[in-house]
């Protein structure tokens, strides 16, 4: 991928902002301009030291031009009368033609010069002065102010770059932000989350400062770089012309870097993501990895991480030093095959080498200078562009794997021609489901539901049990559509669920997770959560029903209190209350509960259990778990047993004891484990 087309994948974000963008064009040019202003003072600062004032130096030039022109005349009138001969013969006639030719260029060049020179003599010299120190000053002068000015320009478009380079950032970042908020539940898993978050980091920074690159040396530099080139061939083209050789050479060498950098740069950021997800384990598992004295292990794997991203990171900075020699490399030949010539035809009093013109008249040692400076100044920028090439490249790569995840496809959508969705009272149904779990690497995996056809009428509290593994969470994460069955319809009241719109068929549910999921704010917020729009009395009834109004009143900021991270500052059966009266004050349609009380003292549970009863006519009820106790068969209207994928009975508690052998062992485990 090429720097433009990388760049051009966010043209989208930055396009909004064209007119600071255009600022920066036109700053970045008025630097460039003023760099080849610059520059240019070397020549009637040489002027001056070697050859004396420039008034003697503009009348010098205005009597060689002169001189030029009637001695080229003379040469033509010679010509012309030698042509009125008709004893020529025809191959003298046309060489005599060619030098007539030549002498019209030579006066046709020293006619320009002398135009310059008179207007030279009649606009600028009045204003220079005469003495030689006066003069030298008076050009340091505007040198300085030149430069002032330069400075002024360069910190404006340093400062619309930076804010352009942050609005960008800003938009790329929400926009990865509002995608992350699109996509599947399953999509988002797959991609994990230290990769998401080394996007929303490393791979966006590496995006910002590849803008800043772009907008301030990337637009100035080639600017600075044009300008002398322009002006170098302004002073002799045709030398000017020998240094280009290395052009086609510096590109071949550069597009060779570039393929390196590339692929270095995009395992480098594979890498950076690797760290984050050791990073993220080992914070998230933190009091495992203390209990069991692993630090050492994980101290020993975020080394070796650590280590694979220095080698990484080394191959880039290997290409990135040997950039700069071969540009400066490349720029000294450059100078070689202009500047040598030069001297030859200054020492030597020529305009031609092995035949071959190279100036219209011998130059003298200011046009040397010239355009020796003027290469110089080429050099500087180009060397300039060569040391931030990798840092390009790196954000070129960035850019791709941002636009990669901006790109990608949710597995749950929309449907394009949505049905309304009354409020459930009727039933649920599932209809053939077959389900498997996606894969990164797209390779094929077991399924995790196979032909589960069920229903659930309006007001059940449906129990679903089974082992670890056999699809109980997955068939009931199918209703808020976490993900979407392969084959198979879920119904609600007769209505397709893929055929709701995603937020009114959520509207209806309530959730509990296994792992309580708290935000790190107050416990009536938390709980506000559920409903945006409810009143304080609605959610301290919603409160009151889960039981958590029996230890806030133990907190001394009472609903006020700010829970901590993940809930951090409360027991787990604390957060798992706070979980049921957020999904309550939502007053749902249809709850889930998963393993809602797998993590949990048994008051807890009981206290749980007890706040169900009164939503049993009020919605309908998922409860997930692994086992059946007596306080949960007093609130279950049906238990649904689940098999390695498969419904394989249903039915009341007893009725399952006597037939359903896998949930007569689950139920003897679990007697067994609470009689020890």
């Amino acid at each position: 991928m090429s720097i433009l087309d990388g760049f051009t994948k966010i043209w989208p974000f930055m396009a909004r902002y064209r007119g600071m963008m255009l600022a920066s064009f036109l700053l970045a040019l008025l630097v460039g301009a003023l760099w080849g202003a610059n520059l240019s003072l070397a020549f009637p600062v040489s002027n001056v030291l070697m050859e004396g004032s420039l008034q003697d130096y503009v009348e010098n030039k205005i009597a060689e031009a002169n001189a030029e022109i009637a001695t080229a005349e003379a040469a033509i009138a010679a010509i012309d009368a030698e042509l009125d001969s008709t004893e020529l013969k025809e191959s003298h006639r046309v060489r005599r033609l060619d030098s007539r030719a030549e002498q019209l260029g030579k006066i046709a060049y020293a006619s320009r010069n002398l135009h310059w020179m008179n207007w030279t003599r009649a606009k600028i010299l009045p204003w220079i002065p005469e003495d030689q120190f006066n003069t030298v000053a008076l050009f340091f002068g505007i040198l300085f102010i030149a430069t002032a000015i330069k400075g002024v320009l360069l910190f404006a478009q340093n400062m619309v770059v930076g804010s352009l380079v942050e609005l960008v950032t800003i938009d790329v970042r929400k926009a990865c932000f509002r995608k992350c908020l699109k996509l599947d539940y399953q999509t988002l898993s797959l991609e994990g989350t230290p990769a998401l978050m080394s996007r929303f980091t490393y791979d966006i920074q590496e995006m910002a400062a590849g803008l800043a690159l772009l907008g301030g040396k990337m637009a100035r530099e080639p600017f600075k770089a044009l300008c002398c080139i322009g002006l170098a061939f302004m002073v002799n083209w045709r030398l000017t012309m020998l240094s280009m050789i290395f052009v086609p050479i510096t590109g071949i060498i550069f597009y060779r870097f570039g393929k390196l950098l590339k692929n270095a740069s995009y395992r480098m950021m594979e890498s950076m993501s690797r760290i984050y997800q050791v990073l993220e384990e080992t914070f998230n598992s933190l009091r495992v990895v203390i209990a069991f004295g692993n630090t050492q292990r994980h101290r020993a794997n975020f080394h070796n991480e650590n280590k694979k991203y220095y080698d990484k990171a080394m191959k880039i900075r290997l290409i990135d030093s040997l950039t700069n020699p071969t540009v400066e490399l490349m720029g000294i030949g450059a100078i070689f095959v202009t500047v040598l010539p030069c001297m030859y035809l200054l020492l030597r009093k020529t305009t031609t080498i092995w035949g071959i013109q190279l100036a219209n008249s011998p130059p003298d040692i200011s046009t040397l200078i010239l355009l020796y400076t003027f290469l110089v100044g080429t050099i500087d920028p180009v060397r300039k562009l060569s040391t931030i090439y990798a840092k390009i490249k790196r954000s070129v790569v960035a850019i791709a794997r941002i636009d990669e995840f901006l790109q990608s496809e949710t597995r749950v959508v929309d449907t394009e021609n949505p049905r309304l969705l009354p409020r459930h009272c009727k039933q649920i149904e599932f209809q053939s489901i077959r389900f498997a779990y996606a894969t990164k690497e797209n390779r094929p995996r077991p399924d995790a539901l196979r032909d589960v056809s069920l229903t659930i009428q309006h007001g059940e509290c449906v129990v679903v049990v089974g082992e670890n593994g056999s699809g109980k969470s997955t068939l009931v994460n199918l209703l808020p559509r976490y993900y979407d069955p392969e084959q198979g319809r879920i119904l609600v009241d007769d209505v397709d669920i893929q055929q709701v719109p995603l937020k009114e068929l959520r509207s209806q549910l309530g959730v509990v997770t296994q792992e309580t999921l708290l935000f790190n704010t107050t416990i009536l917020e938390n709980i506000r959560y559920g409903n945006p729009a409810a009143t304080r009395e609605q959610i301290e009834l919603a409160a009151r029903q889960a039981g958590v109004t029996q230890f806030i009143e133990q907190l001394p900021d009472g609903f006020e209190t700010v829970v901590g991270e993940k809930g951090a500052g409360l027991s787990g059966g604390q957060r798992q209350r706070i979980a049921l009266a957020r999904a309550i004050v939502r007053k749902p349609a249809i709850l889930i509960l998963d393993e809602a009380t797998s993590a949990i003292d048994s008051q807890s549970e009981f206290h749980i259990q007890q706040a169900l009863k009164q939503f049993l006519n009020q919605c309908t009820t998922f409860i997930i778990t692994h086992a059946v106790n007596r306080s949960l068969l007093e609130i279950a209207t049906r238990i649904v047993v689940m098999h390695e994928g498969q419904l394989i009975a249903q039915g009341k508690h007893e009725q399952l004891l006597e037939i359903c052998p896998i949930y007569h062992n689950l139920f003897q485990a679990q007697v067994k484990q609470r009689a020890a």
